[in-house]
């Protein structure tokens, strides 16, 4: 968790107004966190925190590109990320109030906050839930040994199907 130290906030000794802070999250910022769908990716965050006095407003911004699989060909593809996200934070006083989606709550006592679960998040919520290389078998990154044996396996099945005599007494009864 030392590599995540960087993504603590202190907003204490800061004055009332937009500060931006420049982070970078990359492997080691992946392996922090188990079950990531990003293990490898080279990201830069431009942070503006506008502090107010009984509220801060993060507005990120994350761009570069995170290394996937693709569902295809398995073959390690680079996907690009622009995220543009926003959170607000709130203080309360002893009586905490509940964390939201569009509110994180904060004692008054706090003087950080970590922002690597929100960035951790934000990734992984922009991961495409079909990875795909961008164009099949002609991208410098595609197995194409792997599309060439899917194309066999997906002809002899077709092969198959066509001698079945069950699939031509299913027609006709289509047909009727």
């Amino acid at each position: 968790m030392k590599s995540l130290q960087q993504y603590r906030i202190p907003f204490t000794g800061l004055k009332l107004g937009k500060h931006n802070f420049d982070l970078e999250a990359g492997d080691e910022f992946f392996k922090e966190f188990d079950y990531s769908l990003v293990k490898d990716a080279r990201l830069k965050v431009e942070l503006e925190m506008d502090k107010q006095e009984t509220m801060l407003v993060l507005d990120f911004h994350i761009v570069g590109e995170v290394f996937l699989n693709c569902d295809v060909c398995l073959a390690r593809f680079p996907s690009a990320v622009d995220i543009r996200e926003r959170q607000i934070v709130k203080f309360t006083g002893d009586d905490l109030g509940h964390d939201t989606e569009e509110i994180l709550v904060l004692d008054k006592n706090e003087h950080e906050i970590d922002v690597s679960e929100l960035i951790y998040e934000y990734v992984n919520l922009a991961v495409p839930y079909v990875n795909r290389c961008s164009d099949t078998g002609k991208t410098p990154w595609c197995d194409k040994e792997m599309i060439k044996k899917l194309d066999q396996l997906s002809e002899n099945k077709q092969e198959n199907a066509s001698t079945d005599p069950r699939w031509e007494a299913l027609k006709n009864i289509k047909n009727n």
